[in-house]
């Protein structure tokens, strides 16, 4: 099992546009119509994972806990589904359902939104303010398959809750850690 971490795409940074197929509701939708009120969560997942397939149930209860407090969420799959054919937009949507999200699931064919993001593994987690500026980016937690550690969302949901509150959101961000996206060959 790879184990690639994030790039730490740097705070600051405004998130870059796209308008990408989403695979649930089979309409093409843009970072602008998806963008929460509050804050908006970007994140890099794929079917196939066993990193993403760890917190799965945990995306589903964080985003539950926070879409109505206004932070929206968006999950994006940019890998190569040529040789991952897990990865398919149809097992996406099947997944979506099955996982019980609440927010789209994208399919970024060309996987210029990915490099857009420096997004380099699954999962892949970035938290933009209401002006889409980044205020984290980084692991969910710090469980991995088989370390035993309980999933929790507790990275994630700190840096959330202090957004929400107005408060300083800590620097001291650790990068996620996953299977590498699978780019597709030059």
């Amino acid at each position: 099992m790879a184990r690639t971490p994030s790039n730490m795409l740097p705070l600051g940074t405004k998130a870059p546009q796209f308008t990408l197929y989403d695979t649930v509701s089979g309409t093409n939708q843009s970072l602008d119509d998806l963008k929460g009120l509050k804050g908006t969560v970007i994140m890099f997942i794929c079917n196939h994972c066993p990193f993403v397939k760890h917190v799965n149930t945990e995306l589903s209860k964080i985003a539950k806990d926070f879409t109505s407090k206004g932070i929206n969420w968006v999950a994006i799959s940019s890998n190569d589904v040529e040789n991952y054919p897990e990865d398919n937009p149809n097992l996406m949507k099947e997944m979506a359902i099955n996982e019980g999200f609440i927010f789209p699931y994208l399919y970024d064919q060309t996987q210029k939104v990915a490099k857009d993001y420096d997004a380099a593994c699954t999962p892949d987690f970035y938290l933009f303010d209401d002006d889409l500026k980044l205020v984290y980016r980084g692991q969910l937690d710090d469980s991995r398959p088989g370390n035993d550690i309980p999933v929790t969302g507790k990275d994630l949901r700190d840096a959330l809750n202090a957004l929400l509150n107005n408060s300083p959101i800590s620097d001291n961000q650790k990068p996620s850690i996953g299977c590498n996206i699978k780019w597709k060959n030059a």
